[in-house]
């Protein structure tokens, strides 16, 4: 059977070997044994239910907790050629009604399904004469109140598998579990005797840091701008701030949008696709965003505030480098989130045990972000992992590069204050006294006539709360709980005004940004971008980036080639190849690029190297048989733009095709200028020059006839 699989893997996945611990965890799903699987995000869990669902008997239930998740894993299987569909509220009932009766007629293998669907007696009914032979329970770690996302929906699962005419297998898969969620998975889900499988927390790709003490908003802006060319996720705790940091990007020129839970569904949606298709390739988001976005190519995820626990934020951060190529995951601290974190602990937990559960890892999280040590060390080892290096080499702490500069003048200034003023004020005060403002409240309150009055006023009140705050994170001060937090001092500070012990604050060196020659690798996500809006599919489902950097690299010509490539299923090269191929033999012609694989323009209708008939040649041929694009595609199972593609093809390989068939005589000239306006390397820019019904076919045909 594990041969069938591997079959399976590359026809329809494009893959030529399983990631660690895939192969196990299939062959005991394929040996009929119930299963527990923990992966880290990314690791591939999806394949490993997906695969087997292809070669068992009957089909396969998949629950899973979001309509958004649902439909976009769908999306990716049909896209792949895999027969798949969804069950959720989206739907009318005679829509559902019809899609278990196309289930049962064998034209689909997956069916995904929300866990409030199970509790539904007319489903139960719509579903009693299928053959289930597998249920995967995604996210199975939600059916655990300790878990960091508990929905009670998840206990109904047991008691309908219970009532199935047979039982099928039962696997379930996460990405976070303590040792607490693993036994309460296997308990409340009826596992029986799984076969558990824990493939390593470890996502090596990632870069983890953690920065304190710093002016976040400045930090912020710095980060992004440095970065405005990737995509990129940032997590704020509330959607005030969501609001608000969204504005500050937008305003200094990057492309960012925001999701919270206050917004319609209609804009949540809006936002949300604007980020998939890689219109805005940046977010700002509160935690109600994120959950099963299977986005690859995030490179770097920033939580504004800190989480209020270690799952939350390993789920979170995990959404970078789905890909598996290097991505940053950067935590900014600041003491005043751990009351926030409270008072959202307060408002939403209630039960005692459970609310006494969060506070413990709230005060993990903390830990996290004080370490002196390993900063990957500390979340593998809070996993559950032993043995683990003490040194990970891609971390802030082991690859710490940052400068040390002396403060401590600036910090006896703000001790000195802080004393004077008896430890009553938050920052804000403090900062307007250092500095001599003329602040009514300062005046009224007498602290113009303090020795420490005006001894900062060199510095900004900004600057000067900016040094509070990195004396709060290394511990020389601390903040009372509350609203209006007030600054408390510490032992700390004792050796440093009385012994004139030094005080540092860390500088990050500046990085150079790695610049390289991406030339080809734009210009395929050019047009994967364009297929993506002509097929209303996120970028990422037509090929990930890794798949595009591998063709970019190694510059496959023919279609076994292509087919080598990582991502490159049978599927996808009926629909996308030729169209890739095309933009890779131009590319390497352009550049003059020598390699062996570069075939000969291909004018007979029967290439040498497969005995087949070249694929656009076959649009060719049905097209002079009087065909139109549309029946062709209709007819060869590819999408119209692929048929359009061939046309194009045909036509710049010489052969005779009359183009103005395929142009608007009102739009010609049109789309001439618009040519030479903005350049002709890259479609989109056209378009958007052009009215909306001139197509990017049209804009193609032009740009052939013209060239």
């Amino acid at each position: 059977m594990l041969q069938k699989a591997r079959t399976m893997l590359k026809k329809y996945f494009g893959y030529d070997d399983f990631r660690k611990g895939q192969e196990d965890i299939i062959q005991s799903i394929l040996e009929r044994q119930d299963t527990f699987a923990i992966m880290p995000t990314g690791a591939g869990k999806s394949l490993c239910y997906q695969v087997p669902a292809l070669l068992l008997d009957g089909v396969t239930l998949v629950i899973s907790p979001l309509i958004s998740l649902m439909k976009d894993q769908v999306d990716t299987l049909q896209n792949m050629g895999v027969p798949a569909t969804f069950i959720n509220s989206s739907l009318s009932f005679a829509e559902t009604q019809n899609r278990i009766s196309q289930v049962k007629e064998g034209k689909y293998k997956l069916i995904y399904v929300a866990p409030e669907r199970l509790d539904s007696a007319g489903f139960a009914s719509l579903i009693s004469n299928l053959q289930i032979a597998l249920v995967a329970v995604d996210e199975a770690h939600c059916v655990s109140q300790w878990g960091h996302d508990f929905r009670p929906s998840y206990r109904h699962i047991p008691a309908f598998i219970k009532q199935l005419p047979q039982k099928p297998i039962i696997s379930a898969f996460t990405a976070t579990a303590t040792e607490e969620v693993k036994k309460d998975v296997v308990s409340l889900l009826t596992l029986n005797k799984p076969n558990i499988y824990i493939t390593g927390f470890n996502r090596e790709n990632l870069f983890f840091s953690v920065v304190r003490g710093e002016n976040k908003r400045d930090f912020l802006l710095n980060y992004v701008r440095t970065n405005r060319d990737q995509v990129g996720i940032i997590y704020v705790a509330t959607r005030k701030e969501v609001e608000s940091i969204c504005k500050g990007l937008q305003q200094a020129g990057l492309n960012a949008t925001l999701y919270h839970a206050g917004l319609s569904a209609e804009e949540r949606k809006e936002n949300q696709d604007a980020f998939l298709f890689d219109n805005n390739n940046i977010i700002v988001a509160t935690n109600a965003f994120g959950m099963g976005i299977d986005k690859s190519n995030v490179r770097f995820v920033v939580h504004y505030n800190s989480p209020k626990n270690m799952e939350a934020y390993y789920q979170e951060a995990g959404r970078a480098g789905r890909d598996g190529e290097p991505s940053e995951c950067i935590l900014l601290f600041a003491p005043q989130d751990v009351s926030l974190q409270k008072f959202m602990i307060e408002q939403s937990v209630f039960a005692p045990e459970r609310k006494s559960n969060e506070y413990k890892k709230l005060q993990e999280m903390v830990d996290y972000c004080y370490t002196p040590n390993c900063l990957r060390k500390f979340i593998l080892e809070y996993f559950g992992e032993e043995n683990v290096t003490d040194h990970c080499a891609n971390c802030s702490t082991c690859n710490d590069d940052s400068e040390l500069m002396d403060i401590t003048i600036e910090a006896q200034k703000i001790f000195s204050c802080i004393v004077r003023l008896k430890e009553r004020f938050g920052s804000t005060l403090i900062a307007q006294v250092l500095k001599g403002s003329k602040n009514k409240k300062v005046l009224a309150l007498g602290c113009d006539r303090l020795s420490t009055y005006g001894i900062m006023k060199e510095y900004t009140e900004k600057e000067i709360k900016d040094i509070i705050n990195i004396l709060v994170a290394d511990g020389y001060l601390s903040l009372t709980a509350g609203q209006y937090p007030v600054v408390r001092l510490e032992e700390k500070v004792i050796p440093v005004l009385k012994n004139g012990a030094k005080v540092y604050q860390k500088v990050q060196k500046k990085k150079e940004k790695l610049t390289k020659d991406n030339s080809l690798f734009e210009l395929l996500k050019e047009l994967r971008k364009d297929i993506s809006t002509e097929e209303n599919l996120p970028p990422y489902v037509i090929f990930p980036d890794s798949t595009l950097q591998e063709m970019s690299k190694i510059y496959p010509l023919d279609a076994p080639s292509l087919l080598k490539i990582k991502g490159v299923g049978e599927n996808k090269l009926q629909k996308y190849g030729d169209q890739f191929l095309t933009q890779i033999r131009m590319y390497v012609e352009e550049k003059g690029i020598t390699t062996k694989e570069v075939p000969a323009k291909e004018t007979t209708n029967v290439s040498k190297k497969t005995g087949k008939t070249p694929s656009h040649l076959i649009t060719l041929e049905l097209y002079q048989k009087g065909l139109t694009l549309e029946d062709i595609s209709q007819q060869r199972e590819i999408t119209l733009a692929t048929a359009q593609n061939h046309i194009i093809q045909c036509a710049l390989e010489g052969l005779a095709i009359d183009l103005d068939a395929f142009i608007p005589q009102q739009y010609e000239e049109q789309i001439l200028k618009a040519i030479k306006k903005v350049g002709g390397e890259k479609l989109r820019p056209i378009k958007e020059e052009l009215p909306p019904e001139v197509d990017y076919f049209a804009i193609k045909a032009v740009l052939c006839k013209y060239e």
